[in-house]
């Protein structure tokens, strides 16, 4: 059953989505539990990683430029289309915080379940983690027209329950247990991870589900944006890295679309607006789309870059 599940892990993460979104009272119960998921699905992925290797891929220049350009470029972008499509100050700051967000937590383990690799995407993960708090800063300084802060504490919390603990666990469990066995262990777990993955499309769009319930025409004008701002993040994040080849391109691209949405909402709050609100639950079916259209994507560019190849 979980090697049917796995196999078949891309489709069924958008089925969780549309599921969460016909039942959002299940959704908004799982919802509460999702921080004790995560921190599991990031145990579990980085068991998988050998931490020294990531350290090192986390010291790498191009990991950083990434980054920023996954907070400020993407920023400066996205809320230069929308200001020139008329977009009023209150949407701009909403396209701000999420361009400024951070990729989910749990994009390694969704990067793994295409076959691609987790260890680029974790490293990317933290890099944008880290880096948010600082583009936040600065896109709240341009469109946040009152007073604002961040609740740092929440931040730094978050990080040490979600980064620093599992990748201590992770790092005592490669010292202490044999190698052999901890493969096996993780091979197991591997296939249970992507379950733990489903949560999060299903317990994440309860929410979005009242603005339909309010006004059909609102909830899919901003859905429309959300798959918008979805496909701007991943096809830019594509270009940007896919000169490291097709994989490495997709994998940039996966993560530039995932969107730590609720880590954001975590850290500035009340001073987001409404309009965050909104875009925050929209993503979120683009977003848990895109595993299943990377699948479709995968094959199709590296067939036309062999047949590139052999034209040359």
């Amino acid at each position: 059953m979980l090697a049917f599940i796995s196999k078949h892990s891309s489709l069924l993460l958008m089925l969780a989505a549309v599921f969460g979104f016909l039942l959002p009272n299940a959704s908004k119960a799982l919802f509460p539990y999702l921080p004790f998921i995560l921190f599991f699905l990031m145990l579990f992925t980085l068991l998988g990683i050998q931490q020294q290797i990531l350290i090192k891929k986390l010291a790498e220049r191009q990991i950083w430029g990434y980054a920023f350009f996954h907070a400020a470029g993407l920023s400066l972008i996205s809320c230069s289309l929308a200001a020139l499509l008329g977009a009023d100050n209150t949407l701009l700051l909403a396209i701000s915080a999420v361009t400024a967000t951070g990729s989910l937590f749990a994009t390694p383990a969704i990067v793994r379940s295409i076959g691609l690799d987790a260890l680029e995407a974790m490293a990317m993960t933290i890099a944008t983690t880290l880096l948010m708090p600082a583009v936040l800063y600065f896109n709240l300084m341009i469109f946040q027209d009152g007073a604002f802060s961040l609740d740092m504490k929440s931040y730094f919390v978050r990080l040490i329950i979600f980064i620093a603990g599992p990748m201590l666990i992770s790092a005592l469990c490669h010292r202490l247990i044999p190698k052999e066995s901890l493969q096996r262990i993780h091979t197991k777990l591997a296939q249970f991870t992507i379950l733990l993955v489903f949560s999060f499309p299903f317990g994440l769009v309860g929410e979005f589900r009242k603005m339909f319930d309010l006004s059909l025409w609102l909830g899919v004008q901003y859905l429309l944006m959300g798959i918008a701002l979805c496909a701007l993040f991943f096809i830019a994040g594509y270009i940007y890295y896919h000169r490291r080849g097709i994989d490495q391109g997709l994998v940039s691209a996966i993560t530039a679309a995932n969107r730590n949405v609720l880590l954001t909402f975590t850290v500035a709050s009340g001073y987001l607006g409404p309009e965050y609100l909104a875009l925050m639950g929209a993503i979120q079916f683009p977003t848990f789309c895109l595993p299943l259209f990377v699948k479709y994507l995968s094959p199709r560019l590296h067939k036309r870059a062999s047949r590139l190849e052999i034209d040359q």
